[in-house]
């Protein structure tokens, strides 16, 4: 099987992308991290939903970036119920997040000599969020080539966003079909103290969302 690293978070989405590499004959290497986001008990999720998929070479990078704050998920700044904020990036937006994980599965995808790397952003139902465009993806693909020594002998990185262009709803759709278990994943920002989601958190709504619109009732617990 050709190898791939896969960003998972534990959430609904990464979970998915995670099935889709499966399913499309990749050898999964998870890559989570844990970088002093609010929500931690996404750490344990991705845990879980590596291990009900059977991945065997799932790491665990230690970063933090309260150092730098200016989030809502790593900073003392209240996490705000759904609220569509017109054209602003919203506060749970954290900065530079994406550029930062895929810096990390680069470095990772070279030492176990992949060239596939999958992240399960989406450019239809996310938050506006400039990291999960189109242009970011074909921009970190060409900066793969140019910083990296596989990338200079001639070898080519995929970015694989299997997601980038479904709608919340048929994301959850494509999860069901592969069998993915959605009460192991946690998308919320701003959980309660017994792990239940709030529901208010614009991730939670656009999962509500996703559910209501695809016909199916969330399996995860909310407060």
């Amino acid at each position: 099987m050709t190898p791939a690293v896969v960003l998972l978070s534990g959430g609904l989405d990464s979970a998915v992308t995670l099935a889709i590499a499966k399913r499309d004959g990749f050898e999964p290497h998870a890559l989570s991290f844990e970088y002093g986001q609010r929500h931690r008990i996404e750490v344990q999720s991705a845990r879980r939903v590596g291990e009900s998929f059977g991945v065997r070479d799932h790491r665990f990078a230690h970063i933090d970036l309260r150092v730098f704050g200016g989030s809502a998920l790593t900073d003392d700044i209240a996490v705000p119920a759904h609220d569509s904020g017109g054209d602003q990036i919203p506060v749970t937006y954290v900065p530079a997040r994406n550029t930062i994980f895929l810096s990390y599965a680069l470095a990772f995808a070279e030492v176990i000599d992949a060239r596939d790397i999958f992240i399960g952003v989406n450019a239809v139902d996310y938050s506006g969020y400039p990291d999960c465009r189109p242009d970011f993806l074909r921009a970190f693909e060409q900066l793969a080539s140019l910083a990296t020594k596989a990338g200079v002998g001639g070898t080519r990185f995929n970015i694989h966003a299997p997601l980038l262009e479904l709608s919340k709803a048929e994301i959850i759709r494509e999860g069901v079909k592969l069998g993915v278990d959605f009460t192991l994943t946690h998308s919320c920002y701003d959980p309660v103290p017994d792990r239940a989601a709030c529901g208010r958190c614009d991730s939670c709504q656009l999962r509500l969302k996703g559910f209501a619109e695809a016909g199916l009732t969330d399996p995860i617990p909310y407060a």
